[in-house]
């Protein structure tokens, strides 16, 4: 299940796919993002209900392990989503298209984006990563794994996108932000 959500979620993110619902949608395709966004979120909700619903062999047992990890994972994952999600729902949601036609472009490099180009990406790796030390069942170690690789190679993707958007101001954004680990002497030494 979980494939087949990174599947979907891909192919309805895809450049074609969007095109060819543009096409057949007329002025209705600026509730795409929106229809998207509600269909992820659903979809989502469905997947994790399905994945804990069930017990699988556990892997390890340790409440420290538990403790440490829910500290130094799963909480700052959960702030650094919090806090991309807070700053660009309205754009990435597609509320916005409730009162705006047509979104203009923006590369923001400013708050959690000085510090890494995709916090969403990382701060979802630390809490997945955390949950599954606090959860450390086998079909969630799968899970995890599935959602890792799909996230990175779902970067890759990201990566040429936002390139070919934003041409050299995002080239030089790469050269001087890390992409999921954060650099932090670096940003000091500016």
């Amino acid at each position: 299940m979980w494939l087949l959500y990174c599947v979907l979620h891909s192919l309805l993110a895809a450049s074609s796919v969007k095109s060819f619902f543009e096409k057949i949608s007329g002025n209705f395709f600026r509730y795409y993002r929106l229809a998207y966004s509600i269909f992820a979120t659903v979809s989502l909700a469905f997947l994790l209900y399905f994945q804990y619903s069930f017990n699988s062999f556990l892997l390890i047992n340790s409440f420290f392990i538990k403790i440490v990890v829910l500290l130094v994972l799963v909480l700052p994952g959960c702030i650094i989503m919090a806090v991309s999600i807070l700053k660009y729902f309205v754009l990435l949601s597609g509320v916005r298209t409730l009162y705006e036609a047509k979104p203009a472009p923006e590369l923001k490099r400013n708050g959690i984006h000085k510090y890494v180009r995709h916090p969403l990406y990382s701060g979802t790796l630390l809490f997945i990563w955390g949950l599954f030390f606090i959860f450390p069942m086998l079909n969630n170690l799968i899970a995890v794994m599935i959602i890792t690789a799909y996230v990175l190679i779902g970067l890759l993707f990201e990566e040429k996108k936002l390139l070919k958007e934003f041409g050299s101001s995002y080239s030089n954004y790469i050269s001087e932000v890390p992409m999921l680990l954060p650099n932090f002497k670096r940003v000091k030494a500016k």
